[in-house]
């Protein structure tokens, strides 16, 4: 996959370090994974919720933290929409961010 706009995982890991290695690991991951369908993501990351319009929630460090992407599969491209606390996802709506 390409995985659009890592400076915002970069920036969210400066403020948070405990995030960094899972976020870091994340990113990896994404870049070497080749997902077709959301079931790819499912056999990879069980506790992704998939959402619609593409939409990807990943927990992070142990379920502390909550990335948000949307992925278009056809052109295995990954977009970076949210990366935040749990306080701060519940005030977003997944689905339009």
């Amino acid at each position: 996959m390409r995985v659009i706009a890592r400076p915002v995982l970069r920036d969210f890991a400066a403020r948070h370090p405990d995030a960094k290695p899972a976020l870091d690991a994340w990113w990896r991951e994404a870049r070497a994974a080749s997902w077709a369908t959301p079931a790819d993501i499912k056999r990879q990351y069980r506790t992704a919720s998939i959402l619609k319009g593409g939409r990807v929630v990943f927990d992070i460090a142990g379920n502390k933290y909550r990335l948000v992407v949307q992925i278009h599969f056809r052109t295995g491209i990954c977009y970076i929409r949210f990366i935040g606390t749990h306080a701060a996802y519940d005030r977003i709506d997944a689905e339009t961010i």
